[in-house]
């Protein structure tokens, strides 16, 4: 019997307590030095099980059960092969990320999306008749994997640039979930610009569950980063859209920051504290900026833009979020420890719902049923590759190139966390971001680690348990 590679234990500052967690298992545990004491004496003498009194077996049960003791780590190791491969055949859920454009109204400066120069009239736009081709596979995918629970994200691009495909997919594919009694949910991926009543009540009927809205620091710091393209800015009217509908749909609040504006955001979170449509903001959360590649700058922000091979843009995401409203698989991305840590922080101050920076994933690109649908029908292991023809794993017509057969074994093969050792945050981190892998590396199978971030939040984690015990 050994302990779990997966323990994680923090003294807690004046209390004969230490804070554990088992990072696969999830067990959250506040105990005595003296439980502590048992489970080392354990691992280093197994032989000591045999001398444990009542309550000490008991205790010895109770940590075994919760997973910080097991077998061996072999057999730790196999569960963690099982668990991933579980993870990526899953079909109780599909979800699917529907670009409906990748152009967009916003030139923001750090994007190459948006409105520069003449990106928007050559980015790809889904038409009506593709909508349908997509909706077809879906169905078709419905009826080959039988899930419970169906998600459907509108992302870009901007999405609500394309209303007409969001409205036929909606509708379409709701009544097709009903005959095949499952759930369904919609959430959007929105800069907020366009957002109105309308489309909100047009879509609840559908499942439009949640809405994700990119608020880049304070008014006027979000104005400097988002504009239009004349240099208008956004702020003002995309708080009165907000304001408009956060009564009838949950509204999230990402965020992108760099060195020049991170700074702006407790500002952000007071405005927002103040605002008559706080309590029904369901999730704030911020990351930093993607850019160029480029040398480390103030405060630890790197820099990064998705490039191909050829040093070209991925033609896909803004990389404001991937995934749905009410929570993003992609917010692990790139953040930066310190930065990372202190917004969490100062939204925990302010009352709002935030992620707890422990429980980061495994992201959708681990799932193998979690589609990404580019404007032409191509399909993608997750957004941040939308675009780039080389990481299409597939097209819903079933075309078979040699490019996306190739893409599709990569994907498949998938498993930075296999290098990452004996690290134990493992099971909610799986190696990390596998578009900054790519970017950063090369190599999609090398960790995109993060791990000091991960000890700031279990800190956190653990004295918010603390006082709740």
């Amino acid at each position: 019997m050994q302990p779990s590679i997966f323990n994680a234990r923090v003294p807690l500052p004046g209390r004969d307590e230490v804070f554990l967690m088992n990072t696969f298992t999830d067990a959250q545990l506040v105990v005595s030095n003296e439980v502590v004491d048992l489970l080392d004496r354990v691992a280093a003498s197994p032989a000591t099980v045999g001398s444990l009194n009542a309550e000490e077996g008991a205790t010895l049960g109770e940590l075994v059960s919760n997973g910080f003791l097991v077998e061996s780590r072999e057999a730790e190791g196999r569960e963690l092969e099982q668990y991933f491969r579980r993870l990526r055949e899953d079909t109780s859920e599909m979800r699917a990320t529907v670009l409906t454009t990748l152009q967009c109204n916003f030139a923001c400066d750090y994007c190459f999306q948006g409105d520069h120069g003449d990106y928007n009239k050559v980015a790809q736009k889904m038409s009506l008749d593709t909508a349908v081709r997509v909706s077809d596979w879906l169905e078709s995918q419905f009826d080959v994997h039988h899930p419970k629970r169906f998600g459907l994200v509108f992302f870009g691009g901007e999405p609500l640039l394309n209303l007409p495909v969001m409205y036929a997919m909606a509708e379409r594919l709701w009544h097709s979930i009903k005959r095949r009694r499952m759930g369904m949910y919609i959430s959007i991926i929105t800069n907020g610009l366009l957002l109105t009543p309308e489309v909100v009540d047009r879509l609840l009927p559908y499942g439009l569950s949640g809405i994700k809205i990119t608020l880049d620091g304070d008014r006027d710091t979000h104005n400097r980063m988002r504009p239009l393209r004349g240099g208008q800015g956004t702020f003002d009217r995309i708080i009165e859209n907000i304001r408009r509908v956060a009564h009838k749909v949950s509204i999230a609040i990402g965020g992108n920051f760099d060195e020049s504006s991170v700074d702006s955001y407790p500002a952000l979170l007071d405005f927002l504290k103040e605002q008559d449509f706080a309590d029904r903001l369901g999730r704030v959360a911020f990351k930093p900026i993607i850019r160029d590649k480029a040398p480390p700058r103030a405060g630890g922000v790197i820099p990064l833009t998705a490039v191909n091979a050829q040093g070209k843009p991925l033609n896909g995401t803004c990389m404001t979020s991937a995934g749905a409203g009410t929570g993003s698989p992609c917010d692990s991305c790139h953040f930066v420890e310190d930065k990372m840590s202190f917004l969490r922080e100062e939204t925990k101050k302010r009352g709002f719902n935030t992620l707890d920076g422990v429980h980061m994933g495994p992201c959708q690109i681990h799932r193998q049923h979690a589609y990404t649908i580019g404007p032409d029908g191509s399909l993608y292991a997750c957004p941040g590759f939308t675009g780039d023809a080389a990481y299409s794993t597939g097209h819903i017509d079933g075309r078979r190139d040699p490019w996306r057969a190739q893409a599709a074994s990569k994907f498949d093969a998938l498993g930075a966390w296999r290098n990452c050792g004996d690290c134990t945050f493992i099971p909610v981190c799986a190696g990390g971001c596998s578009v900054a892998s790519h970017t950063e590396h090369g190599d999609m199978n090398k960790p995109a680690c993060h791990k000091a971030s991960f000890e700031a939040a279990l800190l956190s984690l653990a004295h918010e348990a603390a006082n709740a015990a």
